[in-house]
């Protein structure tokens, strides 16, 4: 890692960007950097920063539908480039990264942008063109400028779930709503208001109380979901601190939901996983063929959603630990490739 001192603005916009950039956060801190965040209100972004004691700028609240992310575009864009002069940064990085790689280039200095999700295909025009580094997967689908790509092996969440970056706590689980008697399957709903949400839509009510029944015969269910539970399913709300989420996850039998990050969170725990979901992603394409440890959904009928459980329920623990074995010997350290990779933008400058 470069010795020379940098000040290095972070742009965090989803609650999984904390996690993403916790690590490197604090490898940058360690070998003598400045580090500034700014934030957006986002799910529960903000209460994980606060949970992980960390100081940020708020940037305001997200904004959905079509009127309000370009409202959101231009106003935020605004706000961070005044911040990065504010704060004098010499380079801004971010997942997605749209508002880092705006600001940057207005503020003359370098964006460095990692991302893992192909089908947000107009925010994607909108950022790579001016990023100074894009990052991506090996895994990943779509494209991406030939002169600023970077490629390595792992995944976003191998940054912060990587042995000797997370140890999964089993009393943390229990007191998180892990069952210590038997099976427990964490259910994931998203709300679909993001940038690469529109016009796209997940499974109905119907269907998540489906999977709830065929699950909760082998075991407890636990939701996690980013809008209000109907009556029917509230008594499965995830009640426990949005930081414990990962060590209740690590111990669970499987995870079936809405969510790709979650998706690939479990997978890299050696915890099977259904992504079902209209859309794809390379990363947990590769978990799927790869790896084993993830099955995607595509069709979200009665049909196919059971099939789905049915499969999470016959997952071995031994064969998904062989499997997380593999995939760990074939990836690399995500969040020190994350903190080398910001600073050595940084050092060549715009």
């Amino acid at each position: 890692m470069p010795s020379t001192p940098r000040r290095i603005l972070v742009d965090l916009c989803h609650p999984a960007h904390v996690h993403f950039f916790r690590n490197p956060i604090q490898l940058w801190r360690e070998a003598g950097h400045e580090v500034y965040m700014a934030a957006r209100d986002k799910d529960v972004a903000l209460p994980l920063i606060r949970e992980f004691g960390l100081d940020c700028q708020s940037m305001g609240a997200s904004r959905s539908g079509i009127a309000g992310l370009a409202r959101e575009l231009i106003q935020r864009d605004l706000a961070l480039f005044r911040f990065a002069r504010q704060m004098k940064a010499e380079v801004i990085t971010a997942i997605g990264g749209v508002f880092a790689a705006h600001a940057a280039f207005l503020s003359r200095i370098p964006a460095v942008v990692f991302y893992d999700t192909e089908i947000a295909k107009l925010q994607n025009a909108m950022t790579y063109p001016l990023a100074s580094r894009v990052a991506v997967p090996r895994c990943y689908e779509s494209w991406v400028p030939r002169r600023r790509e970077l490629r390595y092996a792992g995944y976003h969440e191998l940054s912060y779930l990587r042995p000797g970056r997370f140890q999964p706590d089993h009393g943390r689980a229990l007191q998180a709503g892990l069952d210590a008697t038997r099976p427990t399957f964490l259910l994931r709903l998203v709300a679909w208001t993001a940038n690469h949400d529109l016009g796209d839509s997940g499974l109905s009510i119907q269907r998540a109380q489906q999977i709830v029944e065929r699950l909760s015969a082998h075991g407890k269910v636990v939701i996690s979901s980013e809008t209000p539970l109907p009556d029917a399913l509230r008594e499965y709300q995830y009640t426990g601190m949005v930081s414990e989420l990962h060590h209740l996850m690590a111990f669970c039998a499987g995870y079936f939901g809405e969510s790709a990050t979650m998706a690939s969170e479990s997978a890299v725990l050696g915890v099977p996983a259904v992504y079902a979901a209209h859309s794809p992603r390379g990363y947990t394409n590769e978990q799927e063929s790869r790896y084993g440890l993830v099955r995607n959904v595509r069709q979200l009928d009665a049909t196919s959603v059971l099939a789905a459980c049915d499969w999470l329920l016959a997952q071995d623990q031994t064969t998904c630990e062989a499997a997380r074995a593999k995939l760990l010997a074939e990836t690399v350290d995500v969040a020190a490739f994350a903190a080398d990779t910001v600073l050595a933008a940084a050092a060549a400058g715009r």
